[in-house]
């Protein structure tokens, strides 16, 4: 079985875009802090949800990319095999035609920029989030509490 990974960059202060799955908006946290393995849940600092998934959509399109990429040239190399194996049979004959297209992954770009850097007070945590939240308030990614600057 193939493995593949895809990765999301960050910007060059470190840190990675993410979009709740439950409000739909975007904010960043340090790559490091999202890799760290005692970072079981992440909340989302303006709904306040917590959430399994904040990758990107752009992420989850690749994955699916990728995945049939990876489907299809199994498919078509098993049917290269069944070429191959019936090569000298007069009596069936059987080809396997070409290789399917790759649907084109494209890179996912670190494209919200209007986000700024907040500390919270609560644990430490640093993250980019809209400027109008840091002044109204909002909830720490790492341990869900409210802070109001």
């Amino acid at each position: 079985m193939s493995e593949f990974k895809i990765s999301i960059p960050t910007d060059n202060e470190g840190f990675v875009l993410l979009q709740c799955s439950f409000c739909g908006e975007y904010f960043k946290l340090l790559g490091s802090d999202v890799n760290r393995e005692d970072t079981l849940n992440i909340w989302c600092p303006y709904c306040g949800l917590n959430g399994r998934n904040f990758a990107p959509e752009e992420a989850e399109y690749n994955v699916i990319k990728v995945a049939k990429n990876e489907i299809n040239e199994l498919i078509y190399n098993m049917f290269k095999d069944i070429e191959r194996e019936n090569r000298n049979n007069k009596n069936i004959t059987f080809k396997c035609g070409k290789s399917p297209e790759k649907e084109i992954v494209s890179p996912i770009k670190v494209r919200v920029d209007n986000l700024e850097i907040k500390q919270f007070k609560c644990c430490g945590t640093v993250a980019k989030i809209k400027p109008l939240s840091i002044g109204c308030g909002s909830y720490c990614p790492r341990c869900g509490g409210i802070d109001y600057e």
